[in-house]
């Protein structure tokens, strides 16, 4: 910012993620400037992520202090902008009641043109074996897609069940994607990956054949899985929600989501999509296999999550007018 002001720069509007202190010196430097922050997620030690999932400890007095420091970047942030932006409303709801009044929640939007069903996709695997599989849509193909395989976005309740549901639908596969490190939580220990740890767990009660772990992929062939997919599992901690959730929403994609606040708002159980208590493993084993086996019954709940989707959520239709619409009033304040 300091660059660009020396070089003449007196900008009407800064909009800013303050989480790593991006936000701290604007007022600062260009004090006439609108200021919009986008708002993700205010850190707690309890009723969120830290601690929901007992099976990985306790937060200690180390780790609750480290968590107030986080949020001091946001409480800067809150005390000088003029206007804040959340995508969902649980997420809006996470920062401090008295500021949710100037948070507006607009969610970033999806491209429901680009992300929509489409009965003719295709996509081949390679197995470990190195036996190469073709899926297509209409196959038993059940997708989990994080950005990296970790507890945070249910990695491991997913590999849990992964064994029940392959012995009950022989033809079925499973498809993950997403990379070996971590995105949010610790890392795995003794230099291990999540993705191994899990993986190996239950490794000998899984047919590797039928399990494609495809790492990470480009844009259009993540969507073609998603396409592809007769069920779509999401899982995740009270935490911020992933884009995936609402895409595989809007590609038509019979979703079964954890039962936790950020994919309730998106999700309503038996309407658009199916909820499962996230440390429920036969639960969430009994919900993909009924999805597999009689895929017709939920053909009401894939056409409402996608026209959800387009009703509330379509990028250009109604989140980035609503996003214009929040700049436009903000600069004639």
């Amino acid at each position: 910012m300091l660059g660009m002001d020396q070089e003449g720069w007196k900008p009407d509007l800064v909009v800013a993620h303050p989480s790593w202190g991006e936000a701290l010196f604007v007022r600062d430097l260009w004090p006439r400037a609108k200021l919009l922050c986008y708002l993700e997620f205010y850190y707690a030690a309890e009723g969120r992520d830290v601690g929901f999932d007992l099976e990985f400890g306790q937060p200690d007095l180390g780790m609750r202090s480290q968590l107030r420091l986080k949020n001091t970047t946001h409480l800067h942030a809150l005390a000088t902008m003029d206007r804040g932006l959340s995508p969902t409303r649980w997420q809006r709801d996470s920062f401090p009641e008295h500021h949710h009044r100037n948070i507006d929640v607009v969610f970033d939007g999806i491209d429901t043109q680009r992300v929509r069903p489409d009965q003719s996709a295709s996509a081949v695997l390679r197995a470990a074996s190195g036996r190469e599989h073709r899926v297509q849509a209409g196959d038993e193909v059940v997708t989990f897609v994080s950005r990296h395989l970790e507890p945070y976005r249910g990695y491991h309740r997913f590999m849990r069940a992964l064994p029940g549901v392959l012995a009950a639908r022989p033809q079925a596969v499973a498809i993950l994607v997403g990379g070996n490190g971590v995105s949010y939580g610790p890392p795995a220990p003794d230099g291990k990956s999540w993705r191994d740890i899990f993986l190996h767990e239950v490794r000998d009660h899984i047919d590797a054949d039928r399990v494609f772990f495809v790492g990470t992929l480009d844009y259009e062939r993540y969507l073609r899985l998603l396409q592809i997919s007769a069920c779509h599992v999401y899982l995740t901690y009270p935490f911020v929600l992933s884009w995936s959730c609402v895409e595989a929403l809007s590609a038509g994609c019979l979703v079964i989501g954890s039962d936790t606040p950020p994919v309730a708002e998106f999700i309503d159980h038996g309407d658009n999509g199916l909820l499962v208590d996230f440390f429920d493993t036969a639960g969430l084993t009994k919900r993909v296999v009924d999805a597999l086996a009689h895929p017709y019954r939920y053909t009401t709940l894939r056409e409402r999550a996608r026209a959800r989707v387009k009703a509330q959520h379509d990028l250009n239709r109604h989140s980035l007018p609503a996003q214009q619409a929040l700049i436009e009033q903000l600069m004639g304040s």
